[in-house]
């Protein structure tokens, strides 16, 4: 028996895919290694395809066939906001169209378990600043709507043949496990602000005059291998028959200010540099944490660790 993983090479699919195999569980990566490195795969079978190409679903057939696959945990998707807004479409075409071949290919097989990787990016811009699951969804944006659709095709599954889905939407995910899983991508605060102090650059803070105890916006920041742990006690509690719950938040319930942040990063690095306030940006709301008593009443699962850790770990990968 084998776990596939989606975006297996990615960085929440990399600290995911490790956890499992830590456990002793055999792994199969399908990955189409645009964003992701097989360095990070360590001994993981990996697949290279595309989801969202039409052959995929043969391929995630045979795979699933060979290497005995009995669960799913698919993070493989884009997710620019930016660039969704600019190209819907397409950002239609790869979120949607890779979950419904994958979906065909674990009904084809009889596969029906499947952790989802969601986002907090569903909500939209809600009303309050501690947001629960009950809150109405209303994405801003076609990277929410991807995520949003993805989990009504998975409830839409359960009705029709019986699939088993727990998706998890995430808040602000930063920080490391491992050095070499480390994020490289720049589109995130925290390897942003690092860019910039790298590059010499002030880094921009948009807008410090929030209704927020210092100005600047407030987010949930979770650290990767809490993340990563919460995925793994997802796709146990798929196991049981009573599964009161199908989405949940992963987060820490905790905010931390943008200003917060680069003072920890100045604390971490040493480097006292100099930032740049300019006007807000669009559609920012002004605080966003994540009520996650669901998570922990129904999965056992709270996070570890905190800005601190998070700061600390991506510094001393990124150095």
């Amino acid at each position: 028996m084998s776990v596939l993983v989606t975006g297996g090479a990615g960085y929440i699919g990399s600290h995911v895919s490790r956890l499992l195999q830590q456990q002793g569980q055999k792994v199969v990566i399908a990955d189409n290694l645009t964003s992701g490195l097989i360095s990070r795969i360590d001994d993981a079978t990996l697949l290279e395809l595309e989801l969202s190409n039409a052959d995929s679903v043969a391929l995630l057939v045979s795979a699933i066939k060979e290497h005995g696959v009995t669960k799913v945990i698919h993070l493989a998707a884009q997710k620019q906001v930016g660039v969704s807004v600019q190209e819907p479409e397409w950002y239609y075409q790869q979120n949607i169209t890779g979950l419904a071949n994958l979906l065909a290919a674990m009904r084809q097989t009889n596969v029906t378990q499947i952790v989802f990787s969601s986002s907090a990016a569903t909500y939209g811009m809600p009303d309050v600043d501690l947001v629960n699951e009950d809150v109405l969804c209303a994405p801003i944006n076609p990277y929410g709507q991807t995520k949003l659709i993805g989990e009504w095709m998975i409830a839409n599954a359960g009705i029709a043949w019986g699939l088993r889905g727990a998706s998890l939407r995430y808040f602000n995910v930063a920080g490391t496990g491992w050095p070499e899983l480390a994020d490289t991508a720049v589109m995130n605060l925290v390897p942003i602000v690092f860019a910039a102090i790298k590059a010499g650059i002030a880094p921009k803070v948009f807008g410090t005059d929030y209704p927020t105890p210092d100005g600047s916006c407030i987010r949930d920041y979770v650290h990767v291998l809490d993340l990563a742990e919460a995925h793994i006690s997802a796709l146990e509690y798929l196991d049981r028959d009573d599964r009161p719950h199908s989405v949940f938040n992963v987060g820490t319930g905790t905010g931390s200010s943008v200003l917060e942040v680069l003072a920890e990063i100045k604390r971490v690095s040493g480097i006292d540099f100099e930032i740049d306030v300019v006007s807000r940006r669009a559609g920012d709301p002004p605080a966003l944490s994540a009520d996650v008593s669901r998570i922990h009443q129904t999965l056992g699962w709270t996070a570890k660790r905190g800005l601190k850790e998070i700061v600390e770990s991506a510094w001393a990968a990124a150095n």
